[in-house]
């Protein structure tokens, strides 16, 4: 049974992580006969965000892996107990959780930083030669932890895509439920909700690039 690392970013689109997407991966990968581990930083979310409104509450704080806890049952450590040797691949869902507190990537878009236990297990898995899934957003965590040249996909938006590209990456434009595989990297991406219009086309891509992971030797 292969086992599946899985880093959570909060829990809600707009300050988290993406809850379909995250869910629909948890269950592909469970569908696939593969075992997941959730992971998150222990540390607190840039901002909260009321998902009615779309509006930041001020003062209010709340913990990255406290809040994803919520997607993962309760059942998630945090990410620096990740230890690349214990999985066969890892897969990172979107959010603007993972802009925002996994990397720097929305406040500084080409010059993000990242969350250094974040970037320590990525780099395991890259340098490992695991296969790794990224989507929607996540792709431009991808362009910081595997670097000049990698590609990927987070669509087609041109602003974005633009950053990505000052990173050194090569964005390769694409459709909802589309991957790309960066193979000598063993890398996939997709777009999920950068394009999708509805909880289907979001399935489609997250199912999609989980088989895509899975399937890799």
């Amino acid at each position: 049974m292969k086992k599946v690392a899985v880093i959570l970013s909060g829990c809600g689109v707009f300050d988290g992580a993406e809850i379909h997407e995250s869910v629909f991966a948890l269950l592909s990968i469970a569908q696939a006969g593969a075992q997941y581990t959730c992971f998150a930083p222990d540390t607190a979310q840039l901002h909260v965000v009321n998902h009615v409104t779309g509006e930041v509450e001020e003062n209010a704080q709340r913990n990255v892996l406290v809040e994803s806890a919520r997607i993962a049952r309760g059942s998630i450590q945090p990410v620096s107990e990740c230890n690349v040797e214990d999985f066969d691949a890892l897969i990172i869902p979107g959010g603007f959780g993972v802009a925002k507190n996994l990397c720097t990537f929305a406040l500084d878009g080409d010059k993000s930083i990242v969350n250094e236990e974040v970037m320590f297990v990525c780099k395991a898995f890259a340098k490992a030669k695991k296969p790794a899934g990224y989507a929607c957003i996540s792709p431009a965590l991808a362009a910081s932890v595997y670097g000049k040249g990698v590609k990927l996909t987070i669509g087609n938006d041109n602003d974005t895509s633009a950053a990505l590209t000052s990173m050194g990456a090569e964005h390769i434009n694409s459709v909802v439920d589309e991957v790309v595989i960066d193979a000598s990297n063993k890398l996939v991406t997709t777009p999920a909700y950068m394009l999708a219009e509805n909880i289907v086309d979001a399935h489609k891509s997250i199912s999609a690039m989980v088989q895509t992971v899975l399937s890799m030797k």
